[in-house]
Order: structure tokens, then sequence, then C-alpha cells
């Protein structure tokens, strides 16, 4: 398994089953040139390249060509916490990057509004030096303190427009996703503010019933972090949040498809429930790509044991230790079509984050983010574009 920049020079894959767009093409070829898409065509038509991959020669018969994959969720990996500065983020965004994941939004865990808006610039600065780094996500500090999971209860506050206004200052417009529960005094107001500034505002960690998660969705908010988890469920009298999110069409619903967050019949029906509006995340905390053990989700202190990570003060599930290329095969075997799983770690999470026009697709003109699987969906080789402008 390898990673590649296919920023420079010309570059031509050909001999793939290409997935994109909600479709497969077979026998097909991809042309990137300087990092971006120049042609796709099928058969044998394509003209020479500085590089030229034959992807079965590489992945095996029945070899998968898809966009990179783009994780708008995820706290780290490799050991590594994204909490932790410019070294922890780059370890492990190099861990999910070798699992195909090109691209990823910076998740924050809940702290101090000091400490988040220290990080919020650093992830700022990064995005101009770093191309897979899309930004930033406060999941926190707005969290209904009764569905706070592996957040620390004590840092969790009201949304005030003061505090609101600082961190998304901080990101100096790279604050991509801000996770608030809409039923907290100031919510609404605080997600109109989140949305105003260009960024997208999520329902999440939250008590909300349907019409509170309605009336979040009509003053902006655009995605559901993390499906199901930390919010009430579906019950036949209260359908909850996550029934609202799929009834409206603007709203994308984040799924962990680790079969821990997520049994894999629910990973289904948000599939069905929600056609093409799914977003495949990892949630992915430091022990992704590492061993079990002892490891720190900002002020939390979390065990891993058999791969799954829970708090040790209240026992919540407390992030995943999944990969992207982890969850396609298990949505996948949960029943997802291998059209509709590739698109929710591509389009629609590279949509989700006002970044559709040039991630999440292989047509030309779009950025060169390039994964080859084998017929086993395991990642064979990845290759990624430049910088967004």
């Amino acid at each position: 398994m390898s990673t590649h920049s296919s920023a420079t020079g010309s570059l031509v894959i050909h001999s793939a089953r290409i997935v994109d767009g909600g479709a497969i093409t077979e026998d097909a070829w991809v042309r990137i040139e300087e990092g971006t898409v120049a042609a796709r065509g099928t058969g044998s038509d394509w003209t020479s390249a500085d590089a030229v991959v034959d992807a079965t020669s590489v992945a095996g018969a029945g070899a998968l060509l898809t966009p990179g994959f783009v994780d708008i969720h995820g706290h780290g990996g490799a050991g590594a916490s994204f909490d932790d500065g410019v070294d922890a983020i780059r370890i492990g965004r190099d861990l999910h990057r070798a699992h195909g994941t090109t691209r990823a939004v910076v998740s924050l865990v809940t702290a101090s509004v000091d400490s988040l808006a220290r990080n919020v610039a650093l992830i700022a600065d990064l995005t101009e030096t770093d191309a897979d780094i899309l930004g930033s996500h406060l999941e926190g500090p707005f969290l209904d303190p009764g569905h706070h999971g592996a957040h620390e209860p004590s840092l969790l506050r009201h949304p005030v427009a003061a505090d609101v206004a600082r961190l998304l200052d901080a990101g100096r417009g790279t604050v991509r996703q801000v996770t608030i529960a809409p039923e907290l005094p100031g919510a609404l107001d605080a997600i109109r503010q989140i949305v105003a500034a260009g960024s997208a505002a999520a329902v999440g960690h939250t008590d909300a019933d349907a019409a509170t998660a309605v009336a979040a969705f009509e003053a902006g908010a655009s995605i559901l972090t993390h499906a199901f988890n930390a919010m009430p469920g579906i019950h036949h009298r209260a359908p909850g949040p996550v029934l609202a999110a799929a009834a409206d069409h603007r709203v994308v619903l984040e799924a962990i498809a680790d079969d821990v967050h997520l049994d894999p019949h629910v990973v289904k029906l948000v599939f069905d429930a929600a056609p093409g509006r799914v977003a495949l995340v990892t949630d992915a905390m430091a022990a992704a790509g590492s061993a079990d053990g002892h490891y720190d989700l900002g002020a939390v202190s979390v065990t891993v044991k058999n791969g799954v990570a829970r708090a040790d003060d209240t026992g919540s599930i407390a992030g995943s230790t999944l990969t992207q290329d982890v969850a396609l095969q298990r949505a996948v075997a949960a029943g997802v079509t291998l059209e509709e799983a590739v698109r929710a770690l591509t389009e629609t999470p590279a949509r989700a984050i006002g970044r559709g026009a040039v991630l999440g697709g292989l047509r030309p003109g779009m950025l060169g983010d390039v994964v080859l699987l084998d017929a086993e969906l395991r990642v064979a080789r990845v290759w990624s574009g430049p910088r967004l402008a």
C-alpha cells in the first residue's frame, strides 16, 4: 500500500471499474494533469502520460477506482489526537490517508473557549500548508450535558454570540462544521450565526425532539452529527431528530459504520431513509490504527478494548477506531450498494461542507484525489491532488 502525490506531471490509471457519482463504469481510465482530473474514458483510447498505472496489475482483477475519501468527522489516529497540535494532526492524517482518506476536516472535542480558539487558528494555518486539511469541526462545547458522551461535562456551555464569533473568527473562514444541541438557550440564533459565517451547523449531542430538530434545520443546520448516537432514538410516537433529518432534503446524516455505533441493519436503514444524503464518517480517535490501551480524548480518559473505545468514567462510546476503507467494507456488508457506499465517502461529505464542486468526484476539473481498491475493497494505492484554492 502506498500513497502518492499527483500534483505534478501527468498520470493515467486504466483498466479499472470507476465508481463515481452513483454509477460504475467498467474498463475505465482517468487522466490527471498537475493534480487535477483532465479526462475520463473507457477501453484503451487513453494517451500516454508521465506515469501510467494498470489498475489490474496493481490491485488484481476487479480493481476499483474511486474519488478520494473525505472524512468530515474524525479526532485522530496512529496514537495521536487531533487536539494535540500540528505534529499529532499530521501523524493521524498519515494513517487515515493510507486508508483512502485524502482530505479531512479536523474535529476538536470540547475544551475551553480559549483552547478551542487556539486550535482552530492553528488548523487554519495548516490549511495553507497541508493540502489534505480542509479545516476544523467544533464538536462542542455547545452540547447537551445529558448527551455529553465522551466530552467533559464541566466544559460544556450554552452558545452565546460572543463565544461563537470568537471561535469562527479564529478559524478565518476554515471552521467547516459546528455541532450544537439546538434545545440549548440561544442555540437557534447561534445556528444562524454559524451559517451566516459560511460554516455548516450540525445537530448533535442533543436531547432534541423532532420539532426542535426541525426548528434547527429551518434555522439553517444542515448536518446531523453521528446519527442515532448521543441523541434520542426513533420511537413510534416520538420520531426524534433522526427522522426529522431524514425527511429534510437539505440535511446530510453522518453515520459511523463500525458495527459498534450502529448495527448493520441500522446502517442500511439510514441509507434507505436518506438516499444520497449519508456521509460515512470515522469519528476516529487516537487509537485508530493503533493498539488497545489507554488514551486521552480531550479532557476524557478512554480505554480501548477489542478495538472499542469507551470513556473510563461513564462507559460511553468514545469515538471509534474506524478507518474509511473499513467503513466502506462494512456498509457494503450491511447491504448498501457499492455505488451508494462510495458516494457516502466522497461526494456527499464534500457537499456537506461546501466543497462538492472540486472534491468527491472524478469529473474533469476536479482535484485528482483517487483511491485504488482491490475487489475485496482493500486499499491498494492512494493519490492526492493539490491544495484547494
